[in-house]
C-alpha cells in the first residue's frame, strides 16, 4: 500500500488549478501560426478604385484579376502584386449591378473566371447571378488595349431562403459547385450552387449546406461597436472568400481580420468551414473586400476597397 499524500489546502489546490489553466492557454497560444504578418506588394492602379474581387490566374502566376464595386465598368482587371497594370477584359453585353467577388478554376483543360453579381443591401433582388468567361491568353493582355469577350454561361441565384447579401463566394470545380458565404445574417448561412446548369434546364434553388457560427468572426469590442463604419460594427461580416487551388484550405476575408480554414483529405467543405479557423495577423485596411490565394496556393493576398489601396501578401511559413 502506497503512503498517503498529503492533502493541499483549498486555496492552494484553486492555485495550482488556476496555473494549469494559464499553463495551457498559453501552450494554445503558442502555437506556430500558418501565415507571418502581411507585407506590401504594391497599390491598386487608378482604374480600380473600389476593388471588391480578387483572384488568381490559372494562365500566370504573376497575374491576378480584379473588379470593381456595384456601378463599375463591367470589366476584370488585370495587374501584377506589386499594382502593375497587364490589361483589362471587358465582358460584352454585361453591366456591373453589384459585382461583389471573383473566382478563377480550371474545368475541362481550360482556365475560366467566375464574377459574383450578388450584392444585396437590402436584401430584394431578383436578378442576383453568377457570370463564367474564359481567360484570356496572357501573351494577348495589353495596358493599352481592352479585350472584350462574351460570357460563357450564367448562373443565376436564388434562395430557399429569401434574398441574401453574399460578397464571399469560391468554386471547387473538381465537385462541380459554387459555394456562397451570407453576409449580413447571424450566422452566416453557406449555400451551393452547381457550377454548370442541369442539362434539364431547371434552374436550382442555391442550397443551404451550413451555419457558421458568430464565434467564427472574432466580433467588434464595444468601442468598435458604437462606430458605422466597416472597422467598427460591421468588422466581423464576411466580404470575401477564396479556396487553394489544391483544395486543402479556405481563406474568408471580413473587414477586420483574414481566417484560414484548413481542410481535411476528402472533407466537405461545409465541415471544414464549420470548425473555428486560424486568424491571421490583422490587415489593417480600411474596407477590405478581396482576397485571393495566389497560383501556388502558399500566398494570400488581400486588399481594400479604396483608391490606391494597399495590396497585401501573407505568406505560408
Amino acid at each position: 500500500m502506497s503512503p498517503q499524500r498529503p492533502s493541499l489546502p483549498p486555496v492552494l489546490r484553486r492555485f495550482s488549478r488556476t496555473c494549469l489553466l494559464g499553463l495551457l492557454l498559453l501552450s494554445a497560444c503558442a502555437q506556430p501560426q500558418a501565415y507571418g504578418p502581411p507585407e506590401r506588394t504594391g497599390a491598386l492602379p487608378k482604374n480600380l478604385v473600389e476593388a471588391s474581387g480578387l483572384a488568381a490566374s490559372h494562365r500566370d502566376p504573376k497575374i491576378l484579376w480584379a473588379h470593381n464595386d456595384s456601378g463599375g465598368q463591367p470589366v476584370l482587371y488585370a495587374l501584377e502584386a506589386n499594382g502593375t497594370r497587364r490589361g483589362e477584359l471587358r465582358i460584352q453585353g454585361l453591366a456591373n449591378r453589384d459585382w461583389e467577388d471573383l473566382a478563377s478554376f480550371e474545368l475541362d483543360g481550360r482556365s475560366w473566371l467566375l464574377i459574383a453579381d450578388t450584392g444585396d443591401n437590402d436584401s430584394h433582388r431578383t436578378d442576383c447571378a453568377l457570370y463564367v468567361v474564359a481567360e484570356p491568353d496572357p501573351a494577348q493582355l495589353s495596358p493599352d488595349q481592352e479585350i472584350v469577350t462574351p460570357v460563357a454561361w450564367k448562373i443565376p441565384v436564388r434562395y430557399l431562403d429569401g434574398p441574401r447579401d453574399c460578397e464571399a463566394v469560391a468554386v471547387d470545380a473538381r465537385a462541380g459547385l459554387v459555394y456562397l458565404l451570407a453576409k449580413r445574417t447571424s450566422p452566416h448561412g453557406l449555400y451551393t450552387l452547381p457550377l454548370r446548369l442541369p442539362s434539364d434546364g431547371v434552374l436550382p434553388a442555391a442550397m443551404p449546406v451550413a451555419q457558421l457560427p458568430e464565434s467564427h468572426f472574432p466580433q467588434p469590442s464595444g468601442t468598435q461597436n458604437l462606430l458605422p463604419i466597416p472597422t467598427g460594427r460591421y468588422r466581423a461580416q464576411p466580404t470575401g472568400m477564396a479556396f487553394a487551388a489544391d483544395g486543402t484550405a479556405a481563406v474568408v476575408l471580413t473587414y477586420g481580420d483574414v481566417l484560414l480554414f484548413n481542410r481535411k483529405p476528402a472533407e466537405r467543405w461545409a465541415d471544414a468551414l464549420r470548425r473555428a479557423p486560424e486568424v491571421l495577423p490583422p490587415h489593417g485596411l480600411v474596407q477590405a473586400e478581396a482576397v485571393a490565394f495566389g497560383a501556388e496556393g502558399k500566398t494570400i493576398y488581400v486588399t481594400s476597397e479604396r483608391e490606391g489601396s494597399a495590396i497585401l501578401r501573407y505568406r505560408a511559413k
